[in-house]
């Protein structure tokens, strides 16, 4: 059995590796999950010893097969939560992020099942993220740029936001800025805003460049459905 906290690492190196790419520094698992670089190293070697991971000197690390797989049933389990959560419990989706993290170890495969039936099998959370399907088959990953990617008199559609921010959540919210929305980007200031009018309200929102970073967005042609990086 892998403990909780083995479980963690293993989501937040697969979130890494689709975000950047394999391998995977210390120092970007420790940055990420808010641990010190030698606590990281040190679950690392656990890991390896267990066949969860390969880990190459100097250069970083890179989940196994098994590995994934573990990391995929989390993720799983992660969104699924939040997409029940918001749909059947009245959270608000900046809530759901940390009742996930404490809830997604310890469900059984039944009771995945039926919250997805109860959930109609959605294919994302609330959030955009993409849920990997009941086989583990892995998400594919398109590329979406990101909000922070784009300039004045673009006009794009929200995919996906980070979840791991319940004030930056709230916010969006307010803002109108939710997967789905078309937005047109109206100014960007050379001191890190980005301005946005939401097409259904014709409303202004300005954006700190940190943020618009975390937004992941897609050609008003394109589709989000085969966006694989994650932010859990």
């Amino acid at each position: 059995m892998l403990s909780d906290v083995m479980e963690d690492y293993l989501k937040a190196i697969y979130s890494l590796q689709m975000e950047h790419g394999p391998p995977v520094s210390t120092s970007a698992i420790a940055e990420y999950l808010g641990k010190t670089p030698p606590t990281v190293t040190s679950m690392v070697g656990k890991l390896e010893d267990r066949g969860l991971l390969e880990r190459e000197k100097y250069k970083g690390v890179e989940l196994t097969e098994e590995g994934e797989t573990v990391a995929l049933e989390v993720l799983r389990h992660h969104r699924l939560l939040e997409a029940y959560l918001t749909e059947h419990l009245d959270y608000s989706w900046s809530e759901v992020h940390e009742e996930a993290d404490a809830l997604e170890h310890h469900i059984s495969e039944e009771f995945e099942r039926r919250v997805a039936a109860a959930l109609g099998d959605p294919e994302v959370d609330p959030h955009g993220d993409p849920i990997p399907s009941a086989d583990l088959t892995p998400p594919n990953s398109s590329g979406l740029s990101t909000l922070s990617d784009h300039t004045v008199g673009d006009v794009i559609v929200v995919c996906r936001v980070s979840d791991r921010d319940p004030e930056e959540l709230e916010y969006l919210s307010e803002a109108g800025v939710v997967p789905g929305t078309t937005i047109e980007i109206i100014d960007v200031a050379p001191f890190g805003m980005v301005t946005v009018r939401v097409a259904d309200s014709e409303r202004e929102q300005s954006l700190p460049e940190s943020v618009a970073r975390t937004i992941r967005v897609r050609e008003p042609d394109e589709s989000c459905e085969d966006e694989g990086v994650s932010t859990a």
